[in-house]
């Protein structure tokens, strides 16, 4: 991710540069200003358009992070102690550490195979069971758009509004991809955005949330910015928090938003060039939109190995406790205890993590399911084995705006290489 952020700031376009020079030259350095506000309005007016339909009218709050945003639409939801909510097993800790800061406790929903996403049928057979079992219905609905990839929306929004249960749809991944021409993040009562430094376009750091109307975005603004009473001193009445976006990233972010449509497109075309060179590669299969009604940006390009796939090195993993974290965060994790857990990819899928990690290609394995996470051990979870099985046989590949033609046919070629 530090790599994807330097590559951003030195390929930084001349409007992204004079967006920040702006909130320098106005003392703007704080977390709201024009810049804020300006960010806010392009994400609406991006967010809004549907194709052969008409404008939608959500609002959006600019905040730092994509969790922050997850948080505040929980608390739009009024969930709080001793509340469930739904929430896909097959995501980012990010989706599901929210609930848990309010007392909250996340209920998780194993994936259907087409989407990798949350499995509508379970949704449904566990909120019966969570009525049946607590006398409550689930406070909220939190389906993720794993990798960019669309939900299943229309069958989560239809059973929803049966229940009367809202949604939070965590586009966090899948910002700018679409169901029927409509935009992730504006079906359910909020969506969730991320513009982290890996993200489809990036503010560095930072998220958004889309709110269902403008008073909506007013009561998510007053808890963003620490709950504040209009005295004249500083008087609260509610817990609030320190959520806003900085002046400074919404800048980057402004500047990022002209070129949203190319990375989106850059995205699309890597996914598609992947396909094409590996399609006659027994063993590897690239996921693909189900239909034309799902438009993945692609965020990731994500592959399946099947398990009789043999990969050079294959009997050498595993034996070694990794000393450094994958992925960037070497300093800010705990360090491993043993080379093993009791759910880890195939070996085969580790071999070639390893193998083109030697050929300085990061490739990452799928995220580990959430109701298989050691600290959410006791929560309860509704599972069909589709997300560990994805998880056991699943591998990312580069896919960020920086990675070209030239590069995805090294790739290609090393992972045929990889292959005994």
């Amino acid at each position: 991710m530090r790599d994807r952020i330097l590559l951003c700031l030195a390929h930084m376009s001349g409007k992204e540069m004079d967006f920040i020079k702006e909130a320098f030259d106005a003392n703007w350095v704080v977390p709201m200003g024009p810049n804020v506000n300006g960010f806010e309005q392009d994400l609406e007016h991006f967010v809004n358009h549907r194709e052969g339909k008409s404008e939608l009218h959500k609002s959006v709050v600019g905040l730092s992070a994509g969790t922050a945003a997850v948080h505040l639409a929980l608390i739009g939801c009024g969930v709080g102690p001793g509340d469930e909510v739904l929430v896909q097993s097959f995501t980012f800790c990010a989706s599901s550490h929210p609930i848990t800061y309010l007392g909250a406790t996340p209920v998780f929903i194993d994936s259907e195979r087409e989407t990798w996403n949350m499995d509508p049928e379970l949704l449904e057979a566990a909120i019966k069971d969570r009525i049946a079992k607590t006398g409550r219905k689930p406070k909220a609905i939190i389906p993720v758009a794993l990798y960019g990839m669309p939900y299943q929306i229309d069958r989560i929004m239809e059973i929803a509004d049966r229940y009367d249960i809202p949604v939070i749809e965590d586009a966090a991944e899948g910002f700018g991809s679409k169901f029927d021409g409509q935009i992730l993040g504006t079906f359910g009562r909020y969506g969730v955005l991320s513009f982290n430094g890996n993200k489809i376009i990036t503010t560095s750091g930072g998220g958004a949330l889309i709110c269902p109307d403008v008073e909506a975005k007013n009561e998510m603004l007053f808890y963003a910015t620490q709950a504040r009473e209009s005295y004249p001193y500083y008087q609260h009445e509610h817990i609030g928090y320190n959520y806003r976006m900085s002046n400074i990233c919404a800048g980057i972010g402004r500047g990022q938003m002209t070129i949203l449509d190319e990375h989106i497109a850059h995205h699309k075309h890597v996914q598609q060039l992947y396909t094409e060179l590996l399609a006659d590669l027994p063993g590897f299969t690239m996921h693909q939109n189900p239909s034309p009604r799902y438009d993945s940006n692609f965020w990731l390009c994500a592959a399946i190995l099947d398990k009789d796939l043999r990969i050079k090195g294959q009997d050498e993993v595993y034996k070694a406790v990794i000393s450094g974290a994958v992925g960037g965060a070497a300093g800010v994790t705990h360090a491993a205890r043993t080379a093993v857990t009791d759910c880890q990819p195939d070996a085969n899928v580790e071999a070639l993590r390893v193998y083109l990690d030697k050929a300085n290609i990061e490739a990452r394995p799928l995220w580990k399911p959430m109701h298989r996470q050691p600290v959410y051990r006791n929560a309860p979870a509704y599972v069909n084995g589709v997300s560990e099985d994805l998880f056991h046989s699943g591998i990312c590949l580069p896919a960020g705006p920086y990675v070209t033609d030239d590069d995805v046919r090294y790739i290609a070629d090393h992972i045929r290489a990889a292959i005994e």
